[in-house]
């Protein structure tokens, strides 16, 4: 069984203006016949087989999503960390008479401070125009357009403000006392 049939012919023509004048030829040809063909180009051919596989935007749709989230677990982590270890400093805040909400603003400051240093980073060098530079076959449709710009400004603040809200809590709670103790 299927011996003797071909899937495919690859058609080299001089002229690629007349490539859908061609196809339309060829597809005349074979109309009505037990073997109709349909003529494509290489790039529709590829899009097809791309199809076929799975949807390439919602693949990396979830694996951004994935990136997110272990950034937002590292990030936290460390900011987790970093009020455990200055349990004593956010002690002496407190008794010099700053408030709950001080230093909860103090340490989300810090978490989107971070933030916004690594990921401003990323996204300058990821829209700054030495994509060709670092990749020769790269054009101007690597760079990062303003819409995207913007959503990656917002999404590293979300970060930051996300990877900061346990520890911030945390240090608001914190008691004198408590903090005298653990140092």
């Amino acid at each position: 069984m299927g011996q003797g049939i071909i899937g495919w012919f690859v058609v080299r023509i001089a002229e690629p203006s007349q490539a859908a004048e061609v196809g339309k030829r060829i597809d005349a040809g074979f109309e009505n016949s037990e073997y109709e063909t349909k003529t494509v180009t290489e790039k529709a051919l590829a899009q097809s087989f791309a199809d076929q596989i799975a949807d390439i935007g919602a693949i990396i749709g979830w694996v951004l999503a994935a990136v997110f989230a272990t950034l937002l677990l590292v990030a936290g982590n460390t900011m987790m960390q970093s009020v455990r270890e200055r349990t004593n400093e956010l002690g002496v805040l407190k008794s010099l008479g700053f408030s709950h909400r001080a230093v909860l603003g103090m340490v989300l400051a810090e978490s989107c401070l971070f933030a916004i240093l690594g990921g401003g980073l990323g996204l300058l060098l990821a829209r700054s125009r030495s994509a060709p530079a670092i990749l020769p076959a790269a054009s101007a449709d690597l760079l990062l357009p303003g819409k995207d710009l913007a959503l990656g400004v917002l999404y590293v603040l979300l970060l930051g403000f996300v990877a900061g809200v346990i520890p911030a809590v945390q240090a608001m709670r914190l008691r004198i006392v408590d903090a005298l103790r653990r140092g």
